[in-house]
């Protein structure tokens, strides 16, 4: 990885000479230089140099050594993603692995030795994963940008497998070269917000690139790991336990570009991704099924169904009758791709939906088995199967998401009478949409109806009332109505708003439907701004407890919705630890979390990393079931209740002194670039639910962390952990927490790498930017009180010495990520002091410096918000 870093930095040099001549080339060196000798000897003159450094470039020679480094970032993220990968293929085919301890194949293991084959089979067949992408605005890099780093990394690959000193090395470094200079000279920003409709086909690159075929090579990858040479040759002990869901286009709540018009069009993009795939996925498997039928005969269904089949498109299938005159497997299922087209473009003879595809296709699979063919029918038409249980005919699960407020705002100008507004009018045409989505791609295409900022069981009862509103004849959508908690007192109220609603009839009628399957969501990130990370966390825990306590007690089976951001602040952090420490009975092998923004494409858009990560959160959700990990849990929340209650309060008071300070938020915008922020167009949902930032009530969450990461501060991850900590003051008690109670050492560890990745000084000149020294004195003492505890705690003399390959990773990005921060520094000087002068005007090159430090911050510390 070293070498490709050096190889990568020096083609970036030659890059930036050839543009710039060597005065650019040397400029970057010289703040380079600075800025690693201030990191590495804090005791130098050397930070304040590099400051003069950074303050002596013209405001064009800033833009440029900005973007020099924020393209040297993109380069050292790829080719940390490369040896990721180039890792886990070095470790797939060793046994006995170092990463096998959490697959799914040791995790079932290890339930079985718990619960007995039977059970953690039938558990394991139960496994539900759902991912749900979000167009929350957290990717900060353009899409022209990501398209190139992809094109590099194939190039990486090219460069990997040729030999030394060779013709295709020669050449796989000269498109290199081409590439990084098409990577220089791309514009690093969006000229303007991207629509809906474009943050659809974002996310559908995605699915094209790596999750459509992927997620059947985790599926066969884990029945191999736990059927060795069976594996292929009979039906899969590995289930399809993936399930994708989607917001773009349905995510409305605070967006007024997402229109009933935008989710009808989502909706088609998604199915005419997902159709295309299917249809060329069942080509190639069809055109390698050349299975003669003197050896491989076919069933008598498989030859009604051919006949059937060739009635309904007879040119199709004569034209493939004559390609494959003793070939009936293929033959059908080449026609069953012409029939996927033909539902692709509406015609006749389509299918009407997934489950009569599937049951095509099983035919198939079944005449194949009867025929003797066993490596065919459980090995490439397997990988169809599971594709078509996982994806349908919609590819992913659209759900739509309101304010709570909208909905009594529509039902009370219903009741008044009179013209409907256009906000109403909207608010019933949703309904259509999901009917229209659900009667052309199933049920499962759409029907989720998730309620932000539910505070009583009225505002989820108002959903089903506004869809008889939209539907006075009948004929409404199939409604599974999803409450949001998210603030402190909210989560509190959910067992009680949970309890009444299930007894309102609609919510009855649908849980017989469902075999009392209900899905509850929690939100991370407004309780973290509601009253600190460290109060959030246990609020959040407990609410988790008191929920599951109440769905086993009523005969429901719950699943819990995680609303996380990619950011610690709002819930970030390794999925699989925060899974294994959850409350008992809350996860019982179902786990559903959002995923957002730059966290997509981190998780999903290179398939071995995608494949790894699908692992081992799969792994994790199977696990945390177990009677071992829910006794451990339950009895280290039990025995640390008191270390909880007395860290709780603590927190929240420390917080509560920061936030509620007079004057916070105006201080707050002042000394980060909370309001530039605003101005990246980085998605089409507004950064503020209102226009003043005079109060953070109308602060969205992700600006609220993305400006104190950009600050080198990070406070939305870990204020209030210090005072929480030196509460409860017995450092044996907080050793023993830390080793036993999973919730406290998940949160431990998450810090200590959000305080990683901190600058002590830089933090300061942000925090001198405003004209509260007494708020900038709080922030930096509990800065100071958070890293002394989480050292003694983990160990060692400095923060993640216990992980030292992270720790490597962290020093080697953060002199770079500083100059970065100088910069920005400089453009926000700059421009409050312009602010100042109500004569001045907002200085354009000033902006556009500090747009492009805030892009490059964020690829430097790979969190956004």
């Amino acid at each position: 990885m070293r070498a490709d870093v050096r190889m990568l930095g020096a083609l970036l040099g030659q890059v930036l000479r050839e543009y710039g001549g060597e005065g650019l080339f040397e400029d970057v060196e010289r703040l380079r230089t600075a800025t690693i000798q201030a990191y590495t000897d804090e005791s130098s003159d050397a930070f304040e140099r590099a400051v003069e450094i950074a303050d002596s470039f013209t405001v064009e020679r800033a833009d440029e050594v900005a973007r020099a480094f924020t393209a040297y970032f993109h380069l050292v993220n790829l080719a940390e993603e490369h040896q990721r990968v180039r890792v886990l293929r070095e470790r797939a085919g060793r046994p006995g692995r170092e990463d096998a301890a959490d697959t799914v194949a040791a995790a079932f293991s290890r339930l079985r030795d718990e619960v007995g084959e039977e059970e953690a089979r039938r558990r394991l067949s139960a496994l539900r994963f759902h991912p749900v992408f979000t167009a929350h605005p957290t990717e900060a890099r353009r899409r022209a940008v990501s398209s190139s780093i992809r094109r590099l990394a194939a190039l990486l690959v090219q460069h990997d497998a040729a030999s030394t000193g060779g013709a295709e090395e020669h050449r796989a470094r000269r498109r290199m070269l081409e590439e990084i200079d098409t990577l220089w000279r791309t514009a690093p920003l969006r000229a303007e917000k991207p629509a809906p409709a474009d943050e659809v086909r974002t996310v559908m690159s995605v699915f094209d690139e790596t999750l459509f075929t992927t997620v059947p090579h985790v599926y066969r990858r884990i029945d191999d790991e736990l059927r060795g040479e069976e594996s292929g040759s009979s039906a899969p002990l590995a289930p399809a336990f993936v399930r994708i869901g989607s917001w773009v286009g349905g995510d409305r709540d605070g967006n007024p570009f997402v229109t009933a018009t935008v989710t009808r069009e989502a909706a088609a993009i998604a199915a005419d991704h997902v159709l295309r795939g299917l249809e060329r996925a069942f080509e190639r498997i069809g055109r390698t099924l050349t299975l003669d039928a003197g050896d491989t005969p076919p069933s008598d269904e498989l030859m009604r169904l051919w006949a059937g089949l060739s009635e309904d498109d007879p040119a199709a299938a004569a034209e493939i009758a004559k390609r494959s005159p003793d070939e009936p497997h293929r033959r059908v299922l080449l026609l069953l791709a012409r029939r996927i087209a033909a539902t692709r473009q509406g015609e006749d003879h389509g299918y009407a939906g997934p489950d009569d595809l599937l049951a095509d296709l099983r035919v198939v699979q079944e005449s194949l088995r009867a025929a003797g063919a066993l490596r065919h029918a459980f090995g490439g038409v397997q990988h169809l199967v599971w594709q078509v249980e996982t994806y349908g005919f919609h590819l992913a699960e659209l759900e739509v998401r309101q304010h709570s407020q909208v909905h009594a705002r529509a039902l009370a100008e219903l009741e008044a009478g009179g013209a409907l507004s256009a906000e109403t009018e909207e608010v019933l045409e949703v309904f259509r949409a999901i009917a229209d989505i659900q009667r052309e791609r199933g049920p499962r295409a759409a029907g989720r109806y998730v309620v932000s900022f539910t505070r009583s069981a009225e505002d989820l009862v108002n959903v089903h009332r506004l869809a008889r509103r939209a539907f006075p004849d009948g004929g409404g959508p199939v409604l599974d109505v999803v409450p949001l908690f998210e603030t402190f007192a909210d989560l509190q109220a959910a067992p009680g708003i949970l309890a009444e609603v299930v007894t309102h009839p609609e919510f009855a009628s649908r849980l017989a439907q469902t075999g009392r399957r209900l899905e509850v969501m929690l939100g991370y990130s407004d309780s973290s701004k509601d009253v600190g990370p460290v109060a959030a966390n246990l609020a959040l825990y407990e609410a988790q407890a008191e929920i599951a306590r109440w769905a086993r007690d009523s005969g429901i089976e719950l699943t819990l919705f995680h609303g996380r951001g990619g950011a610690l602040g709002r819930g970030g952090g390794p999925a699989n630890s925060a899974i294994l420490a959850q409350p008992p009975h809350s996860v019982d092998g179902r786990f559903k979390l959002t995923e957002q923004g730059e966290v997509i494409f981190a998780r999903y858009g290179e398939p071995a990393i995608a494949m790894r990560h699908i692992d081992q959160v799969a792994a994790a959700t199977l696990l945390a079931s177990s009677p071992e990990v829910e006794r451990r849990t339950s009895e280290a929340a039990a025995r640390f209740a008191d270390v909880a209650a007395a860290m709780d309060a603590a927190s929240r008071e420390r917080f509560f002194s920061l936030v509620r300070a007079d004057g916070f938020a105006p201080w707050f915008a002042t000394v980060t670039p909370l309001e530039e922020i605003g101005l990246l167009a980085l998605g089409s949902r507004p950064a503020r639910r209102g226009l003043s930032v005079e109060s953070l009530e109308d602060l969205r969450a992700i600006p609220w962390v993305f400006a104190w990461t950009q600050a080198r501060i990070n406070l939305a991850g870990w204020f209030g952990l210090g005072t929480a900590l030196e509460a409860v003051g017995d450092e044996e008690v907080l050793r023993a927490a830390y080793r036993d109670w999973p919730l406290l050492h998940t949160m431990i560890d998450n810090v200590a790498m959000s305080l990683a990745k901190t600058d002590l000084r830089i933090a300061r000149r942000y925090l001198d930017l405003g004209d509260r020294p007494e708020l900038a004195a709080l922030v930096l003492e509990e800065l100071e009180l958070t890293r002394t505890w989480v050292i003694r705690l983990t160990g060692g003399s400095e923060l993640l010495e216990d992980k030292p390959v992270l720790q490597r990773a962290v020093k080697m990005r953060s002199p770079y990520v500083d100059a970065l921060s100088l910069l920005q520094l400089r453009a926000l000087r700059g421009l409050r002091a312009a602010a100042a002068d109500e004569t001045a005007p907002t200085p354009p090159d000033l902006q556009r410096l500090l747009l492009l430090s805030v892009s490059g911050v964020a690829a430097g510390l790979q969190n956004t918000g």
